[in-house]
């Protein structure tokens, strides 16, 4: 008996972490990493490269930013029409910048990256599984 309420107690608690991590979405860019309409109409409108360095590099001058592409600029998201923080990465899955994007895991149909409130439930999935397995 003790055995089947220690098996099922387990069970419960990686049921429940598992659906925790599938819907919690993942953390997003901040309001302030997006371009203003003005400064996007400025940068879409300028043709020379250099240009549009100099703008993104006047907007970011702000923000903690402080990974820069090869070339020395600023790194820019043309699809999210945002200027990318540093481990911000681009989900062409789900079509959304995450921070500290890892990889998009099929199995949670989302990114793999910082979940702030929820990486600690992530790593206890694990734990009750494994627990759950070796009292299979």
């Amino acid at each position: 008996v003790a055995y089947l309420v220690v098996f099922h107690i387990l069970f419960v608690l990686f049921v429940w972490t598992y659906w925790k991590s599938v819907f919690t979405l993942p953390i997003q860019p901040g309001k302030k990493f997006h371009m203003s309409y003005a400064d996007q109409e400025r940068y879409e409108n300028e043709e020379r490269p250099e240009v549009q360095r100099q703008i993104l590099a006047e907007i970011a001058r702000k923000l903690p930013v402080y990974t820069r592409t090869g070339n020395g600029g600023i790194r820019f998201c043309d699809r999210c029409q945002l200027i990318k923080p540093d481990r911000c990465h681009h989900c062409s899955v789900c079509a959304m910048c995450v921070l500290k994007m890892d990889h998009h895991c099929p199995w949670y149909v989302l990114e793999i990256g910082l979940w702030f409130s929820e990486r600690k439930g992530y790593l206890d999935k694990f734990l009750y599984a494994s627990h759950v397995c070796m009292l299979l």
